[in-house]
């Protein structure tokens, strides 16, 4: 089992900034890729960023040029930082990581969610 722990959520007004972490712990074993995303009630949860282990990051295009996503899979922790914020960011935040386990189980872990909201 992987456990993920996510922190830095919380409110901002537009235009400003948060940064998210998310340290993996447990029978950690191989970190194929971290990430994050979000979702908001009624809608589908929906990719933010990804960062693979090879260094690799990959944003939806409502944050590109916004969103920066940082960390060391090696180190097994991840990064969101989040600028110029809008009211549409506004969301539950999961933190993700694509994991193979020693007997070759792929399997998408996350995290418990860290609610942020952009309003003024």
């Amino acid at each position: 089992q992987v456990q993920l722990v996510e922190s830095g959520g919380g409110l901002v007004q537009p235009g400003g900034s948060l940064k998210l972490s998310c340290v993996a712990s447990g029978s950690i074993y191989i970190i194929n890729s971290m990430g994050w995303y979000r979702q908001v009630p009624g809608e589908e949860r929906e990719m933010v960023a990804t960062l693979a282990s090879r260094g690799g990051t990959d944003y939806a295009d409502s944050v590109k040029g916004r969103f920066t996503i940082s960390g060391d899979t090696a180190k097994n922790t991840v990064y969101l930082q989040m600028d110029s914020l809008k009211p549409e960011d506004t969301a539950v935040y999961y933190c993700n990581a694509d994991h193979t386990s020693y007997y070759q189980t792929r399997w998408d872990y996350w995290g418990q969610g860290t609610q942020v909201t952009v309003s003024s």
